[in-house]
């Protein structure tokens, strides 16, 4: 006998489809009632929430703790600084999100059979190599460190586009996790031995959401540099963007749909107000915030609230009688 969905299993399912829309309307109109300092922190939210969705595409189910978030960051940074005078803008991000994926190929293919600390090593001296490799060509070739770029693009322009791609990076994520490439790359974060015994092509699978990974962060730093106007290695490539992604992530639960930006928002904005009121010691508080989130929650917030509400479950019948 075929069994009818019941009543209240329906509202749940439509529930998302309403709210989601309805707030992206909502975080869309904003920028008509927010100060130029509102506007502001809302891109700066909004681009760490691409970034740690995007980090959490190919880190969150593999397990692979990747550092080189503000190598493809920098990067598309860095290749609208150089064609924002040759190309149309929208040129500049096709072009940039292509360099992004290429170098993902790349540094994937050479690094993905790399596992543990290795990978989190390789990782961060790919985004010092790539800013050396720039300071050295600017300083040697053009004689100059640092460009300047010409875009006519608005604050609210940035904030938009920003905003589009964080949604398309969520609705990619939540399709990935029902694919069969999602499948895949939880059983290989679970065991890549098991996984490649179950038949799964353990480097394509990890190339694939790799490089996913990397064209979404490539283009939030195309997307967000024309907010620099002037930009040099130093500033595109600063480690601190890595650092910050890594614990946003696992701080709201870098393998749930909603977990990074759940993340994302509140640690940007206790960046923030660190980062003005003590510049001198705020990494320190990212630090112990770190291994906070490490040793207290390292599932993130929202498994901890599903053991929460485990516990103060009351027992069934069938629980109690056993």
């Amino acid at each position: 006998m075929r069994h009818l969905p019941s009543a209240t299993a329906r509202p749940a399912a439509i529930l998302p489809a309403v709210i989601v829309p309805a707030v992206l309307l909502v975080l869309a109109l904003l920028p008509s009632v927010l100060s130029d300092y509102g506007l502001g922190l809302m891109i700066g939210a909004v681009t760490y929430v691409v970034l740690a969705q995007a980090w959490a595409l190919f880190s969150g189910h593999t397990r692979y703790i990747s550092l080189a978030t503000v190598a493809f960051y920098g990067t598309g940074a860095y290749t609208v600084a150089v064609l924002n005078e040759v190309l149309p803008y929208g040129a500049v991000l096709a072009v940039a999100g292509a360099i992004g994926g290429a170098l993902a190929l790349v540094v994937g293919l050479a690094t993905l059979r790399l596992a543990g600390v290795y990978f989190v090593i390789f990782t961060f001296g790919l985004a010092e190599l790539i800013r050396q490799l720039i300071t050295w060509y600017e300083v040697n070739v053009t004689g100059t460190l640092g460009r300047y770029i010409f875009l006519d693009v608005t604050a609210r322009g940035i904030y938009w586009q920003m905003l589009a791609l964080a949604a398309v990076t969520i609705a990619l994520t939540a399709w990935i996790n029902r694919s069969r490439l999602g499948l895949a790359l939880r059983v290989v974060g679970d065991d890549e031995v098991v996984a490649a015994h179950s038949g799964i092509h353990l480097a394509r699978t990890k190339l694939a959401a790799f490089a996913l990974s990397a064209v979404i962060l490539t283009l939030a730093g195309a997307i967000a540099s024309p907010r620099w106007v002037y930009v040099e290695p130093a500033i595109v490539f600063n480690p601190t963007v890595s650092f910050l992604t890594v614990i946003m992530a696992l701080l709201g639960g870098a393998n749930r749909l909603w977990g990074p930006a759940l993340g994302a928002v509140p640690l940007f904005l206790v960046f923030e107000f660190l980062s003005a009121h003590f510049p001198d010691t705020y990494p320190i508080f990212l630090g112990l915030l770190f291994i906070g989130v490490v040793f207290v929650l390292p599932d993130g917030v929202l498994a901890g609230i599903d053991r929460l509400r485990a516990r103060r479950r009351p027992a069934t019948k069938r629980e109690t009688t056993a």
